[in-house]
């Protein structure tokens, strides 16, 4: 039997305490309200937090009014005996991989969405034995993701919470968005994909008055209600990945024959990545590289190719080819 008089238990982390919690509710006798607040230093809405994390795990969980043992109005909290415990077991590496994929996520600090992860991650940690506690130290120094240039998704929390509802309810919603260097426009929008790219959310949506499926920056909008009434089918025959089979990215169009020539200085970078899902590669007998794929001619790729500098060469279109040469005139006269 588990004696809370031997344990501090508010040293411990949440997943800790939810661990040790547990286990004390499933006692025969349970465990008072104000016991369990003490024992812990939890709050009333931190405890009510708990109990409710316990029912979303479909956990039978039993309260009924008491009289303390010092006069006072309680509650007695208990699982019931009938519950069998069938908990999700990972191991060791499984959990330092889901850690290591939540660092991928360090651009959403700040809402919900990553407090929610935390909190799934947290219920997850509980580990048997100190042993395999121990090699859970320094986690944050041992994997670490780098940030690449990411949006501040902070404020945005009550628009990510709107949107998730829409996407999860499929119901459909009223935006306001701001492109760059255009005015505000008003949208009725049916919510399809939230992802992610380069350290920022989109947006997949169908646009109503458009009929056609575009892709928003979360961060450009002003508004996001969705109709709490209303409701939405998603095609049968729609697939994200179709939005982005002819994109370099997240933006599609109409795909061209893009070829371009790497120097022998670059060649192995090349090499070592898969650039888009149509590439081919030639190696050169002088040491360079051809690299062709077919791809939308948008923004992302022009600047992909006008990060390389003198170590690429581009062969076709002519279209992009002059583009390519006026932008670098432009910036040398820069």
């Amino acid at each position: 039997m588990l004696d809370p008089r031997q344990k501090d238990y508010s040293k411990f982390n949440k997943a800790q305490k939810f661990l040790f919690m547990q286990k004390m509710l499933q006692q025969k006798e349970g465990a008072l309200a104000s016991a369990l607040k003490r024992l812990f230093s939890l709050d009333d809405r931190t405890l009510r937090r708990y109990l409710s994390d316990f029912k979303e795990m479909e956990l039978p969980i039993r309260t009924e009014r008491c009289i303390n043992e010092y006069g006072n109005r309680d509650r007695r909290i208990w699982i019931d005996a009938s519950y069998q415990r069938s908990g999700v077991q990972i191991s060791l590496l499984e959990w330092i991989s889901l850690h290591f994929g939540r660092s991928l996520f360090n651009f959403l600090d700040g809402t919900n969405l990553s407090q929610d992860i935390d909190d799934a991650l947290e219920k997850l940690s509980v580990l048997a034995g100190d042993s395999e506690q121990a090699l859970t130290k320094d986690l944050d120094r041992k994997f670490m993701a780098v940030a690449e240039n990411a949006k501040d998704h902070s404020s945005m929390t009550e628009r990510i919470d709107d949107m998730l509802d829409a996407l999860l309810q499929q119901k459909p919603a009223v935006a306001f968005y701001k492109k760059i260097g255009s005015p505000t426009r008003k949208y009725r929008l049916h919510p399809y994909t939230l992802l992610t790219y380069r350290q920022s959310l989109y947006l997949f949506a169908y646009d109503v008055d458009d009929g056609k499926i575009k892709t928003f920056a979360l961060d450009r909008f002003d508004h996001f209600k969705p109709d709490r009434d209303g409701r939405f089918e998603l095609p049968k025959d729609y697939h994200p990945n179709k939005m982005i089979s002819d994109a370099f990215g997240i933006i599609g169009g109409t795909p061209v024959t893009v070829r371009l020539q790497f120097t022998k200085n670059t060649a192995p970078y090349i090499k070592e990545r898969r650039w888009h899902h149509t590439q081919t590669i030639e190696p050169k007998p002088n040491g360079e590289l051809s690299l062709s794929m077919n791809v939308a001619l948008s923004a992302e790729l022009k600047n992909w190719i006008l990060g390389f500098g003198p170590e690429i060469r581009v062969l076709g279109p002519q279209g992009l080819k002059e583009e390519i040469k006026a932008r670098h005139h432009k910036a040398a006269q820069q």
